[in-house]
């Protein structure tokens, strides 16, 4: 493959389809509680990748991979799902939710310093620092627009935040336990993993009540098949391929791209100041992801 497809096609990609998460959630979940409909999205999803894995002979690891795989789960789609879901069904809006979860590459970076490591240097940054920047600009236009509630509800802050949290750490534990596994049985392994832990909750907190609406059905299904099979897929190999740090800051591509999915689809207003604030991200993105190029008489090794 040309250079070009893994440098913008794929990330590209992935950015649009993440960003369809938020919309789908808002058209479904009016129509079923937010742990019900993950517990009937991750059963479903199970399914093609159980096709999958069969048809091309997918390897599956020990218990001992298969432990760190399903914390990745819990956290990467336990938490991180449903803290979206439960913070959306709960009156914070899809727009405001993406935004504050799109905090999560600035997370990801001091993690992967803090856990793995890893390198971050000036430049990447200053990237960061730009991406936070253009993410509170959309989110102060968000918060002061006539049409949005600007007291945002303290308990669905909370669900945000935990999704937020979930979704840094699962990259980084990601990147350092489950690289070297089958992207089909690893990816089952988590969803049955987060599975679980909905299905505790679908039991627990929630009446299981279902309406089985044309809407309902198309949202389900994009979410099964856009976001949680091949979303959720571009993602792990991204992660496998890049730095947790990098990776992670294609996330502040996501609340643009919302903002104006939004617009579009329910005639959210876009004002010049989450323009401004989306190209701003878009610059940090740049800066994060975008190699520098080496000085001439620099060797490869360090």
């Amino acid at each position: 493959m040309p250079p070009i497809f893994y440098t913008f096609f794929v990330p590209a990609l992935f950015v649009w389809l993440w960003s369809t998460g938020f919309i789908g959630g808002k058209f479904g979940l009016p129509y079923a509680e937010p742990f019900t409909m993950l517990l009937i999205r991750m059963l479903l999803t199970l399914i093609p990748l159980g096709i999958l894995a069969l048809v091309l002979k997918a390897r599956w690891p020990g218990w001992r991979g298969a432990g760190h795989l399903a914390v990745t789960g819990i956290l990467v789609h336990g938490f991180y799902l449903g803290g979206v879901f439960y913070a959306i069904d709960q009156g914070m809006s899809a727009g405001v939710v993406s935004l504050l979860v799109g905090l999560q590459p600035l997370v990801t970076a001091l993690a992967a310093v803090i856990f793995l490591k890893e390198s971050v240097s000036v430049r990447q940054w200053i990237g960061l620092a730009l991406g936070l920047l253009g993410v509170a600009l959309v989110l102060t236009e968000k918060l002061g627009a006539p049409s949005t509630e600007v007291g945002i509800p303290p308990h669905t802050l909370i669900w945000a935040l935990l999704a937020l949290l979930g979704i840094s750490l699962g990259t980084v534990y990601q990147k350092r336990h489950g690289t070297s596994v089958d992207l089909i049985s690893g990816t089952m392994i988590q969803y049955a993993a987060a599975g679980t832990l909905f299905a505790i909750g679908a039991f627990t907190l929630e009446t299981r009540e279902v309406q089985w609406t044309l809407e309902f059905k198309l949202a389900l299904g994009w979410l099964v098949f856009g976001l949680s099979v091949s979303a959720i897929l571009i993602l792990m190999w991204l992660i496998r391929r890049g730095a947790a740090s990098q990776v992670a800051s294609l996330f502040y591509l996501v609340p643009p791209v919302t903002a104006l999915e939004a617009y579009l689809l329910f005639g959210e207003r876009l004002g010049p100041l989450a323009i401004a604030g989306g190209l701003v991200a878009i610059t940090g993105v740049a800066l994060v992801t975008v190699k520098a190029p080496e000085r001439a008489g620099k060797t490869a090794t360090r």
